[in-house]
């Protein structure tokens, strides 16, 4: 039923094993090899021998979480997850103050978007998920998803604004 590439997926996520390490095991491979290179406090901005090397493909994209892992170190990765679970709590926070529930439920789909898109990324890099290309919110290079993250923060924020309006 699925196509060869998705089969591919399917197996680097559940069964490495049968996958071809020079094929479609490499980026994962790279990925885990960066993250786990970075050590505790990483190896300083834009010292990475792996991401500096190209070995991992879409590293400013996809796979950018492996990037700061291996530049920033395990400090660096938990403060990207923490800064993201400020963000996802202050959202929470706005959702639970709002008024009409339009704005309620706008402000939880927003923080499960935003949680589903950063588990996904972070997960894909360390091999907890499958690879589907996923983009880091707000940090991941591409201008569609800084913009749609933008956006749906803005109508958020705009909507947290009118809570008193009757």
């Amino acid at each position: 039923i699925m196509r060869s590439h998705q089969q591919d997926r399917i197996n680097v996520w559940l069964r490495p094993h049968l996958c071809d390490p020079q094929g479609s095991l490499y980026n994962l491979i790279q990925s885990k090899m960066a993250i786990g290179s970075g050590g505790f406090q990483g190896k300083g901005f834009l010292n990475g021998e792996i991401t500096k090397g190209g070995y991992v493909p879409e590293q400013d994209t996809d796979f950018i979480f492996c990037t700061i892992a291996e530049e920033q170190g395990f400090i660096g990765s938990l403060g990207i997850i923490g800064l993201f679970t400020l963000l996802l709590m202050r959202i929470l926070v706005i959702a639970e103050r709002q008024n009409s529930d339009f704005s309620r439920q706008y402000a939880y789909c927003f923080a499960g978007v935003l949680f589903l898109h950063f588990f996904v990324n972070i997960g894909m890099t360390m091999g907890l998920v499958p690879v589907i290309g996923i983009p880091l919110p707000f940090i991941s290079y591409g201008g569609s998803s800084v913009l749609a993250f933008t956006l749906m923060f803005g109508v958020l924020l705009k909507l947290d604004t009118k809570r008193y309006i009757g």
